[in-house]
């Protein structure tokens, strides 16, 4: 059965079964289990590694906390499962995870061909190259030749032979899956070069015991927009992933946070009301109770919090927020409007 719409002069022929909600299989799947199921890396500073009491902490960890606040109203219920770059799709796509928030860079081809779809990006990044001081290098171009440890799997390694062939330069690549040997094999002197996301070396070298013999060199080779991704087919559980990031960036962007967030109660701000849920209809369109943004920002916090407590000045990786700040303060960071 069709209808059929004008906009614009335009007519657009429309399925009325296919432009309704549907209501897919993994929200049930979450709230049966009472938890979700996400894939993370298997152990990198500032986005994903368990902390000397053995609980999971970073960015993509604390994505995860908020999908669950959303779903079943407490950031506890989340079941980590590391996984390595090879893992990490097969394991989304097998349906062993719920959803992927392991510093996954949203591309074309993991859309197109690996049946993924990423939510909104929360890590802007691009790739770089680390080098011991003692090598004398002060620029990529100056890598002709080098030895350079990689992971495989990844777009690094196909962005690594991108830069090289494009500057007509050689290079040898040690392609090393495991995270924790591939570092080992750089500090160990087997390569010249450490590539990958720059925040990824900046975790790297901070957790190095002689972290100030390596230099991350100035170049970004490529654009990497970090995002959690999900499986395509069940657009329910995509929307609670992507408005529960937003949720975490609209919440900065009115100053609310995991310690003021009550006060904000008695606002008498249509759109806060509406966030807060004191004006009902939140909830609906996602098919979640009207508190769950307020779940999320009180049991996680804003995007500046979350940022701050893993990237921040604060940390060893002391990441400036540069792309990652909200639009209104020179970066690319923006939530559409939860009406």
């Amino acid at each position: 059965m069709k209808t059929i719409l004008t906009i614009a002069g335009t007519v657009i022929g429309m399925s009325l079964m296919a432009s309704a909600a549907h209501a897919g299989p993994t929200l049930d799947t979450i709230k049966k289990n009472d938890y979700v199921r996400c894939g993370v890396n298997t152990g990198l500073g500032g986005f994903s590694i368990p902390n000397s009491g053995g609980q999971w902490v970073g960015l993509d960890v604390d994505m995860c906390r908020a999908f669950a606040a959303a779903a079943l109203g407490d950031a506890n219920k989340v079941k980590f499962v590391p996984l390595s770059s090879e893992q990490r799709f097969t394991a989304l796509q097998s349906g062993e995870i719920d959803v992927l928030s392991r510093n996954t860079t949203w591309t074309i081809t993991r859309e197109g061909e690996l049946g993924a779809l990423f939510g909104p990006v929360t890590y802007y990044d691009g790739q770089g190259f680390m080098v011991n001081k003692k090598l004398g290098v002060k620029s990529a171009k100056e890598l002709n030749g080098a030895t350079i440890c990689v992971q495989p799997g990844t777009t690094t390694e196909l962005n690594l032979s991108d830069y090289f062939h494009g500057n007509n330069m050689q290079f040898t690549p040690v392609v090393i899956d495991s995270l924790a040997q591939v570092n080992a094999a750089f500090f160990s002197g087997r390569c010249d070069v450490y590539t990958d996301d720059a925040s990824a070396l900046t975790a790297v070298r901070a957790a190095a015991p002689n972290s100030a013999d390596y230099e991350i060199l100035p170049e970004r080779i490529s654009k990497e927009p970090l995002a959690p991704a999900v499986r395509q087919g069940d657009d329910e559980w995509f929307d609670i992933v992507r408005w529960s990031i937003f949720a975490t960036l609209q919440a900065e962007e009115w100053g609310i946070t995991s310690q003021n967030v009550d006060t904000f109660k008695d606002t008498k701000n249509p759109d806060i009301q509406r966030f807060l849920g004191v004006t009902a209809g939140i909830g609906k369109p996602l098919h979640l109770d009207d508190k769950w943004a307020v779940n999320i920002v009180k049991q996680v916090g804003n995007y500046s919090e979350i940022y701050e407590r893993n990237l921040g000045a604060k940390t060893p990786l002391k990441l400036d927020r540069g792309l990652n700040a909200l639009w209104n303060k020179g970066g690319l960071m923006y939530a559409p409007p939860a009406r």
